[in-house]
């Protein structure tokens, strides 16, 4: 089988030869991709300790520079509802941004092509007007808070257009949905405001022969059906040590989605266990044999990770993920 082949059969949890493989480093890597190349102009500027920095939706963020890497919300782009109608969108679904991935399209590499989309709605929506207040809007604002996800959910239909006009074979997003201990948003909520959207935005990649494929932190258990009935065909969890692997593996095998993961980045690569790190490598290989895709995590510093434990997984990986049947 070629990389795209085996990619494509771990999606669909039907592969009888190895897992899939997603390494940097010259490590295996069955697949390739591109973003959307803007010229979107975004600002970034220091006063004292505190570094401020804007976002392509207009939103304005801020950290401290010594001590996060990340930051969060300081100004949001829509902090006054009354300003809705004039909320000005990217122009992320411009022709002109997409030539890198018309590029790896039209290349004769024999791996697994992905197109990465900037967000989600709620991943989008919720830093547009701030999280604890995008929250309370769920609830008392639910007119514009429709309005508002439509809009961008029409801007998300137009780039998922771009990359199956560039062929690629799937589009990925990041769209966070869990705490440690549950979800963000109850199954009741997110099936009345939410599942409409996703239902939009999967059925447009699966109308151009894409699949979707979902990043989400957190335990998202409760949603986990929901999501695959929904239309995504592969959950990219970092912390699979949160769930139930064997019930997880079950639900996903129904559902014929396939799990892509690396070693679990909280309970397990960060212990520097080399014997616990590997047995736990190889059981997620043999819990999701068929459905996986094997990955690292790119920021080992920012998890307490030096590169030889997450080398003991890859290799762990390799080994396990080679026998086929299992």
């Amino acid at each position: 089988m070629t990389a795209r082949e085996i990619i494509l059969a771990n999606i669909e949890y039907r592969c009888t030869d190895r897992i899939g493989m997603n390494f940097d480093g010259g490590r295996l890597n069955d697949l390739t991709g591109a973003g959307i190349q803007h010229s979107i102009p975004t600002r970034k500027w220091v006063d004292g300790a505190v570094e401020y920095s804007t976002d392509i939706w207009g939103n304005t963020w801020f950290r401290l520079e010594a001590l996060s890497k990340g930051g969060e919300i300081f100004k949001p782009v829509l902090e006054d509802w009354n300003d809705l109608d004039r909320l000005q969108l990217p122009d992320l679904d411009n022709p002109a941004y997409y030539q890198a991935a018309r590029d790896v399209g039209a290349s004769d590499s024999d791996r697994f092509r992905v197109g990465w989309l900037p967000g989600w709605p709620f991943a989008i929506c919720r830093y547009m007007r701030k999280m604890e207040i995008y929250f309370v809007d769920l609830v008392t604002e639910r007119e514009r808070i429709d309005i508002l996800h439509d809009r961008v959910t029409t801007l998300l239909e137009g780039v998922i257009d771009r990359f199956g006009e560039a062929h690629m074979d799937a589009v990925m997003f990041c769209e966070d949905l869990g705490t440690q201990d549950r979800v963000l948003i109850g199954p009741r909520m997110w099936l009345d405001i939410f599942r409409p959207l996703y239902e939009r935005l999967t059925s447009r990649a699966h109308a151009h022969g894409m699949k979707v494929i979902q990043h989400s932190c957190g335990y998202n258990w409760e949603l986990v059906d929901p999501l695959c009935e929904a239309g995504i065909d592969c959950l990219q969890f970092d912390q699979p040590a949160v769930y139930d692997q064997p019930a997880l593996a079950a639900t996903l095998r129904r559902h014929h989605v396939g799990l892509f993961s690396p070693c679990d980045i909280q309970k397990v690569l960060p212990t520097g266990n080399r014997a616990f790190i590997e047995a736990e490598t190889r059981r997620l290989a043999e819990t999701f044999r068929g459905g996986l895709i094997a990955k690292n995590y790119p920021d080992l510093h920012g998890i307490g990770v030096l590169p030889e434990w997450d080398q003991w997984a890859y290799e762990a990986f390799v080994e396990a993920g080679a026998r086929a049947g299992g």
